[in-house]
């Protein structure tokens, strides 16, 4: 079964120095047919103008995934941690037992386009960890690319859950498959471009949640390349 979350019926926020869209269910904003897929908890996609940025804040117990589209984000954490995120750069901030973090656009002149994914952890009250690692583009080009996982095979980054994050970049007519074992479910977010999905067409900022499905068939569409997540989860509903 397939399920599509179109990009329209997300949830909105303009702060005037940050506009945010969110897929799940994300401070004041709540929908209860949306509260998250499986152990993915939030899939934000935040513009942040020039300058501006989140403070400094807490976080506990959550898998915090930065993936930027377009601009910088500079990071800096209580662990000691600072670090500019920039395009083809996965950002992974485990917050376990607390850790407090800010994240700002240090461009005086252009925005900075992100997305902003957790993924609730197996176990709470973990020791908290940062990971940054840069994936080129021609490591995903035409393939899924694995980019999280647990215990951080192939090059990914580490995440605390049955959870593993993958990217492909696709130009029109490109295609990869994702094989979906028994007891998993896939959800798949479509950051930029138009891909199809198992025949459906999906567009920038489009999610789909696949359920009790052999596997999903992704291919770029459109007249330019795609840049699509897929996340490969344990099949489990969650309160």
């Amino acid at each position: 079964m397939l399920t599509l979350r179109r990009a329209e019926d997300r949830g909105h926020a303009d702060h005037g120095w940050l506009d945010t869209r969110h897929t799940f269910s994300f401070a004041d904003y709540r929908d209860e047919r949306f509260m998250g897929f499986s152990d993915l908890r939030v899939v934000n996609e935040d513009r942040v103008k020039a300058g501006q940025g989140f403070g400094t804040h807490g976080h506990r117990d959550m898998e915090i995934l930065s993936y930027v589209l377009e601009g910088e984000l500079a990071h800096r954490d209580s662990m000691g941690n600072g670090s500019t995120i920039r395009p083809g750069d996965v950002q992974r901030m485990s917050a376990g037992t607390g850790v407090t973090h800010s994240e700002r656009n240090p461009s005086p002149t252009a925005p900075v386009h992100f997305l902003q994914i957790w993924i609730l952890p197996a176990d709470t009250g973990i020791r908290p960890g940062y990971e940054q690692r840069a994936f080129p583009f021609e490591e995903r080009r035409g393939q899924l690319r694995l980019l999280a996982s647990p215990f951080g095979r192939d090059g990914s980054l580490t995440i605390h859950q049955d959870a593993s994050m993958f990217g492909a970049i696709l130009s029109p007519g490109q295609r990869v498959r994702h094989a979906i074992p028994a007891g998993r479910v896939a959800w798949v977010q479509v950051a930029r471009g138009e891909v199809t999905v198992n025949g459906q067409r999906l567009r920038a900022g489009d999610g789909l949640a696949a359920v009790d499905e052999a596997g999903i068939d992704v291919s770029g569409a459109g007249s330019g390349d795609a840049d699509v997540l897929v996340f490969d989860l344990a099949a489990r509903t969650r309160g």
